[in-house]
């Protein structure tokens, strides 16, 4: 993503101010959006729930923590890599080839952002921890499926090993 200036160079050639070469580059204006936008959903969020007298909790609890990371992983698999999601991602993406068990190898069409599982994660863990402010029941609920798959995926991986 890099939007014309009045000098005639792109955003991210201005921001990049010699950071990497241009076909290095990765795209720093698109990246400090979505970091702006995903920071504002956050404090949104916070705020949303201090208005409708929710506090945030004074810690995470540790099941918590092991519920959300473990199911945000697997979101972020499911999204980005599964096989079975892949009719979401083909009209963004070109097979390249299998990739991990139940899991594809897929280029992005085109220029623009890439999609990937880290970059999921972090969003995933975004909406399951807003979820734990505004509907803590329904979202360990929806969290525990994913991370029993997440589980019987690892399983299923460590059988064929075995």
């Amino acid at each position: 993503m890099s939007v014309d200036t009045e000098q005639g160079r792109g955003t991210d050639d201005l921001y990049a101010g010699g950071y990497a070469d241009a076909d290095e580059r990765p795209p720093l204006a698109a990246y400090a959006t979505f970091a702006a936008v995903f920071h504002a959903a956050m404090a949104g969020a916070v705020v949303a729930a201090k208005r409708s007298g929710r506090d945030l909790p004074e810690r995470v609890e540790a099941g918590d923590l092991v519920l959300i990371g473990t199911a945000s992983y697997q979101l972020s698999r499911l999204v980005s890599k599964k096989r079975v999601t892949a009719f979401v991602r083909a009209p963004f993406t070109e097979l390249e080839g299998r990739g991990g068990p139940a899991e594809l190898e897929e280029k992005p069409r085109g220029t623009g952002l890439r999609r990937c599982p880290y970059c999921l994660g972090l969003w995933a863990s975004g909406g399951f921890h807003a979820g734990l402010l505004f509907a803590p029941r329904t979202t360990r609920f929806s969290a525990s499926v994913l991370s029993a798959m997440a589980i019987s995926d690892f399983l299923q991986i460590a059988s064929r090993r075995g």
